[in-house]
């Protein structure tokens, strides 16, 4: 049985060391998961370093585990970026969800133009928080030490500055004549992908977006749902960095 793993904070783990999970993560794993003493489980401090161990003692809403073995996520030449464009229902933090099970590194909610669902000032942050708190049982349920950066929302124009940033920026596109597959994938840096709404990526956006240095690609012969795109994309990005 794969062991849970639970979010805590702690820096520079070494073997032979007492680490204490409380808060809401403490709570669900003594009160809601039962975990007990004797059980083997990990602990992640998010930003990819891991450890394993035994639980020492439990509290009604804390334990303590003894690092029996220090994990660390390897080290990779490129990161992955999604622009996430807004949707309605539960469609974007579906996509949050898959693409944290599946590795992404971050990913930037997009405002763009056709997205129904529309991020108002007062509701900003409430969103916001949903999608990171998506991000962050998605990586606990993969069993992934890294949790993605969720940034804040972005429009077409502050996304179109952030594209000379990439290392290499794809938009994923149906009408795109080049299939992702036939792209070059940079040695190193940032590779974003950009994913757009139900009703697709307006010809103004597509065309600030291209002027900034974005590619428009195609990863199907069918239009895939907003939910769907981007977690195709990523495995195809992922087996193309692997060859």
């Amino acid at each position: 049985m794969t062991e849970a793993l639970f979010l805590a904070e702690f820096s520079d783990p070494t073997v032979g060391d007492e680490i204490t999970l409380s808060g809401d993560e403490g709570r669900h794993a003594v009160a809601v998961r039962r975990i007990a003493v004797g059980e083997r489980i990990l602990l992640s401090d998010g930003a990819g370093t891991a450890v394993r161990g035994e639980v020492l003692s439990t509290e009604k809403a804390s334990l303590s585990l003894r690092v029996d073995e220090v994990l660390r996520t390897p080290t990779r030449d490129r990161r992955y970026i999604a622009a996430q464009a807004l949707a309605k229902g539960d469609r974007a933090e579906l996509a949050v969800e898959v693409m944290t099970e599946m590795g992404i590194d971050e990913v930037v909610p997009w405002q763009a133009a056709r997205s129904i669902v529309k991020w108002v000032p007062d509701r900003a942050e409430r969103h916001l928080a949903k999608w990171r708190s998506t991000a962050r049982e998605a990586t606990k349920q993969s069993r992934r030490f890294l949790v993605p950066v969720v940034t804040v929302p972005m429009s077409t124009r502050e996304l179109a500055l952030r594209v000379p940033e990439t290392a290499l920026t794809l938009i994923l596109h149906e009408e795109a004549s080049v299939p992702l597959a036939s792209v070059a994938l940079p040695a190193s840096g940032d590779v974003m992908i950009v994913i757009g709404p139900e009703g697709g990526i307006a010809p103004d956006e597509l065309e600030a977006l291209t002027a900034a240095g974005g590619v428009p690609v195609s990863i199907s012969d069918g239009v895939l749902r907003t939910s769907t795109a981007g977690v195709v994309a990523l495995a195809q990005l992922q087996a193309l960095g692997a060859r």
